[in-house]
């Protein structure tokens, strides 16, 4: 009578956390079909899907990205799969003892039932160096199958034994499209979200909620349940979430940005040409609309590794090495403290000196396209294969045999002899190229008896922008 009434007691626990829990909690999904997101490690017929399929986990695994990207929600969904024993604790209220608790139990199951035990640990990362290392030899043996799941990089805080034993899963930002069928399935869901209720959810606030959220499930679910409860219906006994009700609910207003529409581009253009333009103060209000918009760090980063290249050059190497190590470094440690480095990127890009001396590339492939191709000298051609039978390569000197590391010898087709593509700015660093530049190509001209010369203009932007095309469509 006890048991039954236990049965009675959870079974009703259980129904009343189905219509009670967070809209979060109630809409985590439950099976592999459910799961949105995370196409990269979970997508048809990728190894981790078909180990999970299978209920065969080819070793621990440690599952690493932002919060609200899936990581609990994944573990759950592979103990729904598992005939394992699934067991979860949390690295943040659990110590040595309860994890020796999950062992002793662990092992006398395995070895009175032969049953094995899957240990989800969730903040894995929170555990010491001593609790991690009394983890350590039953993930060795098998008698435990760990999923670590962990908001900070596990090369830096987990201990590297147990990382070798694992296999490290990066879980991503869910994208609009993901966020989108999330809130969709929870509006639609009569049993779990709010299906059974009449409500209508205006297209700027969908969209404000999924761009406030910046790929966080969890973040924008709550922010749709607080926008659904906090609404009285209307006349009609609709609810209805607006604008000004989805800024309230995710306590931030909507900035006119839309990161597939005029302003996206809009905004990204103003920052990238305040940058250009040497004017800090104007690219970090540009840059904090766009990051308080919700878009993406990578986007700007990789723009800003763009201008780094075209607009600075060779006016100031570094830039592209600021810029890339930037990216680098917001890849280790994400928001909010990867704006630093964005920051920082943005200001040294702004400061520096500017050259845009790098699209003389375009003129070389413009001159390139309208000649047709024009074959390699003689002694510029590749002597390892065929030196003795066509002689190629004969004639070529080496240059560190000189004591400048200079000798005036022939490098372009015969032809184009005296044809200069690039033209050094004399800003920063380049202004040491000038003159070395110069003395170089006087002494060619001298030694190869070329009289003639001509400098070929910088295109226009229109025709750097159809060879950037080319180039992408190739």
């Amino acid at each position: 009578m006890g048991s039954m009434a236990k049965d009675l007691f959870d079974h009703a626990h259980e129904q009343r956390m189905k219509t009670e829990a967070p809209l979060a909690a109630r809409m985590r999904p439950r099976t592999l079909e459910e799961y949105v997101g995370q196409e990269h490690i979970l997508g048809p017929g990728k190894l981790l899907r078909r180990a999970i399929e299978a209920d065969k986990l080819f070793s621990s695994i440690l599952l690493w990205g932002p919060p609200g990207t899936g990581k609990t929600t994944l573990a759950q969904v592979i103990a729904n799969h598992t005939k394992s024993n699934f067991t979860t604790l949390s690295a943040v209220l659990a110590g040595k003892a309860e994890l020796r608790e999950v062992i002793d139990a662990a092992l006398e199951r395995r070895k009175l039932y032969g049953v094995s035990t899957t240990l989800f640990v969730d903040e894995v990362h929170r555990w010491n160096k001593a609790q991690q290392d009394g983890l350590l030899p039953h993930v060795e043996n098998g008698t435990i199958t760990l999923i670590g799941a962990t908001t900070e990089n596990p090369y830096f805080d987990v201990i590297g034994a147990l990382v070798s034993r694992s296999r490290v899963f990066q879980l991503q930002f869910l994208n609009n499209d993901n966020m989108r069928r999330i809130l969709e399935s929870a509006l639609h869901d009569p049993e779990r979200g709010f299906g059974e209720r009449k409500i209508r959810l205006d297209e700027d606030a969908l969209a404000h909620i999924i761009l406030v959220a910046t790929g966080d499930a969890r973040n924008a679910l709550n922010a749709l349940e607080l926008a659904v409860e906090s609404t009285p219906p209307g006349e009609d006994g609709a609810i209805h979430v607006t604008l000004d009700v989805a800024q309230e609910s995710i306590q931030r207003r909507a900035v006119l940005y839309d990161k597939d529409g005029d302003a996206h581009y809009d905004t990204i253009s103003a920052f990238i040409k305040s940058v250009r333009g040497s004017d800090p103060d104007a690219a970090l209000y540009w840059l904090a609309k766009m990051l308080y918009a919700g878009e993406d760090p990578r986007f700007i980063l990789r723009r800003l590794i763009i201008l780094a290249g075209e607009d600075i050059g060779l006016a100031d190497p570094m830039g592209l090495v600021v810029a890339n190590s930037a990216a680098q470094a917001f890849e280790f440690i994400g928001l909010p403290e990867g704006i630093f480095p964005i920051v920082e990127a943005t200001l040294y890009l702004s400061t520096a000196p500017k050259s845009n001396s790098a699209l003389a590339y375009f003129s070389a492939f413009q001159l390139l396209e309208e000649q047709g191709k024009i074959s390699v000298p003689q002694h510029l051609k590749d002597g390892n294969r065929d030196a003795a039978a066509l002689g190629h390569g004969k004639g070529y000197q080496y240059p560190h045999e000189k004591p400048d590391h200079f000798l005036p010898q022939q490098y372009l087709p015969k032809p184009l002899l005296g044809t200069y593509f690039y033209k050094p700015s004399v800003q920063g660093y380049e202004t040491q190229v000038v003159d070395r530049l110069a003395r170089w190509r006087e002494a060619q001209r001298a030694a190869l008896g070329v009289t003639e010369t001509r400098e070929l203009p910088t295109l226009p932007e229109a025709a750097v922008d159809e060879i950037k095309r080319k180039h992408k469509a190739s």
